[in-house]
């Protein structure tokens, strides 16, 4: 199975085989992975070595303390209960195992994570607390991205929410050749607290919320429906993919080792980046480099702060852009505002707008060792969501084999598929089934139009022809893309007057009800 970022991360910080369902508090036997040596050895990956370089007082890493600093299973368990949390943090040797990552295996780059959470931690705080999020949800950007915004995955994720592309322009960031706001700490933020509320509002559950972060709500709903409708992330462990089966102890493992390092005798590397910084809007064209240049300020340092900007160039004159400065700076700036924008003008500008058209080349599909290849017709009423379901396979690999970005498909369009070869002929019937024969493998009945439609409209409330706009769902639609069209509305509105518990689950032709705006 190919890994984004976050499976890189959690294989890194997981280092343990597929476990059966388990009780929270039992103590279970577990065997060390293989990849042990690929895990320890890839961990530099996570935070760039130019993010290191910069970010690092000094040319190297400070030494850390020889001694290991190993704790009982009853103190580990005490001091996670004691971490102020309105997240339940179970603990289990699974859990212990990747506490050892961060403070034994692996405590030179969790050090630099330490550093960087002053400036970066403050800020999310604000933002959830402004979006009535828990805070300590924070922590799960240890594990997206190593708290580096410059983190990108294979498939494409980006950011320090890493978030696909898809999802970061459902969420209202801009993502093109030359800004990313997948980048900006603080609008990827706001993106990623906006998100997490929305699966709030469809699990009503923080662990659940976590999980569906990971891989998907599509992938929760599956797993909690062949659970028997179960709700607990315990109890449909087993149904959830791997990755996401260690993503939650990754999680309490992060949340324990930020709170407790000083008991392990770790210390914080020191980051250098100004703590105090501000930022200011620009209406011109004007470079990092220009900048950098006229305010004698260190480019690396000044691109860290301003990793949305893809090439350099700040594009002020399509629309007012932020610059993020050190505050003792913000002065100079405006000041010499006019100075910045004049300073080898023709050089930078020109240099930047011919680099920022994006070269095409012809798109290689990736060859998956260990799994057969099959080929899907995309047909009448299909999506991705349908299709990824089908052959039980992930949303973003459907997405990542075919080089897919949105999730468009076109009727007629040949779709790669990898499969497990031991149940290829299974699967490669899927292609000449009808839709619902498809439909049935998932355990889904499509009526027909002698019984009378699958899905029954929920009973229109009184007065309803005048408080509810019904809207017809077309190819591609998403609750999310629905939920923009209409002002004050959002996808956990839909989802809850629509009687809907499964946000991927809506079909093309379906009628849904929008309240309207009062």
């Amino acid at each position: 199975m190919k890994k984004n970022l976050k499976n890189i991360i959690l294989s890194l910080l997981l280092a343990f085989v597929t476990l059966p369902a388990f009780p929270v508090n039992d103590t279970i036997i577990i065997r060390s992975s293989e990849s042990t040596e690929l895990i320890e050895n890839d961990l530099d990956s996570l935070l760039n070595n130019w993010f290191v370089r910069m970010s690092v007082s000094g040319t190297d890493l400070p030494a850390t303390d020889s001694v290991v600093y190993e704790f009982s299973d009853s103190i580990y368990k005490d001091r996670i209960s004691r971490i102020n949390s309105l997240i339940i943090l179970p603990y289990n040797n699974i859990i212990r195992n990747h506490i050892h990552v961060y403070t034994q295996r692996k405590v030179d780059r969790f050090q630099v994570m330490l550093g960087l959470q002053d400036y970066y931690f403050p800020m999310i705080e604000d933002i959830f607390s402004y979006y009535g999020l828990p805070v300590e949800l924070k922590y799960m950007a240890v594990i997206e991205s190593a708290l580096n915004p410059n983190a990108v995955s294979r498939v494409g994720a980006t950011g320090l929410w890493q978030f696909m592309y898809s999802t970061g322009r459902m969420y209202g960031l801009t993502i093109n050749s030359v800004v990313d706001e997948r980048r900006d700490p603080v609008k990827a933020t706001h993106a990623a607290a906006k998100y997490l509320k929305d699966l709030y509002g469809i699990y009503n559950d923080w662990i659940l919320v976590i999980a569906a972060y990971n891989c998907g709500p599509g992938n929760v709903n599956k797993a909690i429906r062949r659970s028997g409708n179960r709700k607990d992330y315990w109890e449909i462990y087993t149904r959830l993919p791997r990755e996401t089966r260690g993503y939650i102890p990754a999680y309490v493992a992060a949340t324990y080792a930020m709170n407790y390092y000083r008991e392990h005798n770790i210390t914080p590397v020191q980051i250098n980046l100004p703590l105090a910084i501000d930022t200011v809007m620009v209406s011109q064209d004007m470079h990092l480099e220009q900048i950098s240049a006229v305010l004698d300020l260190p480019l690396e340092e000044l691109r860290t702060m301003n990793p949305q900007y893809r090439t350099g160039l700040v594009p002020g004159r399509s629309r007012p852009s932020p610059v993020t400065l050190p505050l003792d700076k913000l002065g100079d700036f405006i000041a010499m505002a006019d100075t910045i924008t004049g300073y080898r003008r023709e050089e930078y500008l020109t240099r930047v707008n011919q680099a920022a058209v994006p070269q095409h080349s012809v798109y290689t599909p990736p060859d998956v060792k260990g799994k057969t290849k099959l080929t899907y017709v995309v047909k009448d009423g299909d999506n991705l969501g349908f299709i990824s379901e089908w052959y039980d396979v992930g949303l973003s690999e459907l997405r990542y084999w075919n080089n897919i970005y949105r999730n468009t498909i076109r009727v007629g369009q040949k779709l790669t598929v990898y499969v497990d070869p031991s149940k290829a002929d299974r699967y490669s019937r899927v292609n000449s089934m009808s839709f619902a024969e498809k439909q049935k493998l998932e355990g889904k009945v499509v009526a027909s139009a002698a019984t009378g439609p699958a899905m029954s409209p929920v009973p229109a409330p009184s007065g309803a022809d005048n408080e509810f706009v019904l809207y017809t769902v077309r190819y591609g639609d998403t609750v999310w893309d629905i939920a923009k069209k209409f002002d004050g509305v959002s996808a956990t509105d839909i989802l809850r007057l629509n009687n809907i518990s499964d946000a991927s689950r809506i079909q093309v032709g379906q009628k849904l009800r929008i309240r309207k705006k009062s």
